[in-house]
């Protein structure tokens, strides 16, 4: 059961072996996109193999942080108590100039002037001395 105390408490990333270089990447600014050595896709969803041709040539390389949204929800509902402060807030799947699509959320300007399209611009909101959030603001 979920203590009183907890329930306010926003989940926090806990980095693993595939993940740990996305969020340092993050931490220092920048967003660290998978490029495959063999077959050259490029995947945001870390994990330790190409998820197009099974490769584990796989090396991480700086994203330009631009990408458009592609689609978006705006939350009026918290989906528990730690959230409720936030709303309303915009959910978006930004796709990336580099290709992969991601899901994160709109900072700097009200949830209502998100549109399908709109050009954003990553922003790395620290919420700890170790991990960075990638949010997206209008560019």
């Amino acid at each position: 059961m979920i203590s009183p105390q907890d329930a306010l408490k926003k989940p926090v990333p806990t980095p693993d072996a595939d993940s740990a270089a996305l969020w340092r990447g993050l931490r220092d600014g920048e967003l660290l996109l998978q490029h495959c050595g063999a077959c050259g896709d490029v995947q945001y969803y870390q994990q330790a193999t190409c998820r197009r041709c099974g490769g584990d040539n796989i090396a991480h390389r700086a994203a330009s942080g631009r990408g458009k949204v592609h689609s978006f929800s705006v939350v009026h509902r918290a989906p528990g108590p730690a959230f409720k402060a936030d709303l309303p807030y915009a959910v978006l799947l930004v796709e990336l100039d580099e290709g992969p699509r991601m899901i994160s959320s709109y900072v700097g300007g009200p949830p209502d002037e998100v549109t399908f399209d709109m050009a954003v611009m990553l922003v790395c909101e620290p919420i700890s001395d170790d991990i960075a959030l990638p949010r997206f603001r209008k560019a």
